[in-house]
């Protein structure tokens, strides 16, 4: 009866528990901690109570636990009869898939050979957890796809951070295919949230590339943001003979590859914010041939600097896409020129589409 009214207690406290045994052995986990790591596990190692991604079955006798910190915490108090601090780094299994994650332990002896470990920055593991989270959704909400009303496209999506604030779309409507690209203001967890904002908002039964941006700016000023909010947007219909593009913003051109060259398109319209009472969004339609590409990108692509300070800038772009024979080609040659140039270090979120036409 006193257990367990002494168990109710622990499972009230708002920091993670664990406690085991002589043998490292986990006999009890409050709510809290399994919270955090969801096990099924009740009673057993130590491995099974964190979601431990390593070899679970052998926690203790497999050759990572020479280098578990989690274990050695519990280890050391156990030798030492004192209470231990550790910062711990595991590898942990959730439905998102693997993991890490880092907290501090702090190691207790309870007497009667139990020893007590408690998660002191849980917060921080909640925080962590949130953002792989927000990292898989915002994954389920690129392009799920490679065709579209008979085009095939490619696309790149490199977050500079987990979130990102781009936006890459693809779909069809009727017997177009359509490709939006949009590039929200700031970085990380914000700029996500806005970007999933664009995605809902944009009117996928709007024909009209310029009327679908027009609506979405009206729905963005209903959000009543500031003026440091605000998105640059490039959007694209391609019909049986002829494509129609309205940008928004956009300072990087869409590029048109053709028999004859590479056409760098740019139409002047404000961005989707609250600078301006009743904005005009404008379009534009040209004709392609079979064998065409067009290509739409994010300022992330033409202001990725290398070591030294200099821009990728339009012209490598362009260049890259004159030496590409497809769509495809095209978006692999830009990801393989950007690591090269960059050293793999981005400053900015890299995200591309292209059609072959």
């Amino acid at each position: 009866m006193i257990e367990k009214f002494y168990r109710r207690i622990i499972d009230g406290v708002p920091a993670a528990v664990i406690v085991v045994d002589k043998n490292l052995k986990a006999v009890f986990a409050n709510a809290k901690f399994r919270e955090l790591f969801p096990s099924a596990a009740r009673r057993g190692n130590l491995g099974k109570f964190f979601c431990c991604a390593e070899n679970t079955g052998n926690c203790g006798r497999a050759p990572c636990a020479e280098n578990c910190s989690a274990r050695e915490a519990f280890e050391d108090c156990f030798y030492s009869h004192s209470e231990v601090q550790r910062r711990v780094y595991l590898k942990v299994k959730t439905d998102e898939g693997t993991r890490e994650v880092a907290f501090n332990l702090n190691v207790k002896p309870l007497g009667d050979g139990m020893y007590m470990g408690v998660i002191d920055n849980a917060f921080e593991m909640e925080i962590a957890r949130e953002l792989a989270s927000a990292k898989n959704i915002q994954q389920r909400l690129l392009p799920a796809g490679n065709w579209a009303a008979g085009h095939s496209y490619s696309y790149m999506y490199i977050p500079c951070r987990g979130i990102g604030g781009d936006l890459p779309d693809v779909y069809t409507l009727g017997s177009s295919a359509f490709g939006v690209i949009a590039d929200v203001s700031g970085k990380g967890i914000s700029a996500g949230m806005l970007s999933a904002f664009v995605k809902a908002a944009y009117d996928k039964t709007e024909y009209s590339p310029a009327q679908a941006i027009r609506s979405l700016c009206l729905k963005f000023n209903e959000l009543n943001l500031d003026e440091r909010s605000y998105v640059t947007v490039a959007a694209v219909r391609i019909d049986s003979e002829s494509l129609t593009y309205s940008m928004a913003g956009h300072n990087v051109p869409i590029l048109f590859k053709t028999a004859g060259g590479i056409t760098r398109i740019t139409l002047n319209s404000p961005p989707v914010s609250n600078w301006f009472e009743n904005p005009a969004y404008f379009e534009d339609t040209v004709p392609y041939s079979k064998g065409d590409i067009i290509a739409l990108l994010t300022d992330g692509v033409t202001e990725c600097r290398n070591p030294r300070g200099e821009m990728f800038g339009s012209e490598r772009a362009i260049k890259t896409l004159s030496v590409s024979r497809t769509a495809d080609e095209f978006i692999k040659n830009l990801q393989r020129n950007l690591k090269s140039f960059c050293g793999g270090e981005f400053n900015d979120d890299i995200t591309a589409i292209a059609f072959d036409l």
